[in-house]
């Protein structure tokens, strides 16, 4: 067994008995497409994480949620040319200076854009809900829970999923339909959410749950 087996399975025995609970999937879910945008899918871009198959599960839920009458909902990130609405965040990562208003790094890639009748939040920091209509939108709407897929793992995916446990609603993150930038981190905050604040589940399980969310 290599060093790597080994110290997952150390992990996991330490947090056996202890961050081992399921929420399981709500009755009334919205799903969040989060920060689809080129500048994760330009090689030139200093952002680029290569994270094509992320896109493409995400682009399958979103048929399942159409299908079944679950409302889609995108996020972007959008500054004033100045950044001056970006504060510590731009001050900290410089590339988020392509999501000032207008830089096509800020655009949808193929196949992303939103139908006329999905709404768009456009935010400033790394949660969905922070700053935003998210949370009063999902409430008003009825909605109990938020599956969740998007860019980055470590960050925005991570950082909405943290909040939308915070205001009471169920995170479930859609483990074939987030991305990031290296493998490690990527896999240490899925372990992380789907021990502390949410449900981590396969593409096939989301969509199966889609399905028969339709049929109902």
């Amino acid at each position: 067994m290599s060093t790597d087996a080994h110290e997952d399975d150390d992990v996991r025995g330490n947090y056996a008995g202890v961050y081992e609970g399921r929420i399981g999937f709500g009755r009334r879910p919205a799903l969040i497409l989060i920060d689809f945008v080129k500048a994760y899918f330009e090689p030139e871009s200093p952002l680029f994480a290569d994270i094509q198959p992320a896109l493409d599960a995400a682009l399958e839920l979103r048929h399942a949620a159409r299908a079944a009458g679950v409302p889609v909902i995108y996020t972007n990130v959008v500054y004033h040319p100045s950044l001056k609405d970006g504060g510590r965040f731009t001050q900290k990562v410089a590339p988020l200076a392509g999501f000032a208003k207008g830089h096509p790094y800020g655009d949808w890639p193929a196949g992303m854009m939103p139908a006329d009748d999905e709404l768009v939040i456009s935010k400033q920091y790394p949660s969905a809900f922070f700053g935003t209509s998210l949370a009063s939108t999902l409430a008003a709407n009825g909605h109990d829970s938020l599956i969740i897929t998007g860019l980055t793992t470590s960050g925005c995916v991570r950082a909405t999923c943290v909040d939308c446990c915070s205001h009471g609603f169920i995170p479930i993150v859609v483990e074939q339909a987030v991305g990031d930038r290296h493998e490690d981190p990527h896999r240490a905050n899925l372990f992380d959410m789907n021990a502390k604040y949410g449900d981590v589940v396969s593409l096939a399980e989301a969509k199966a749950y889609m399905q028969a969310l339709g049929r109902s």
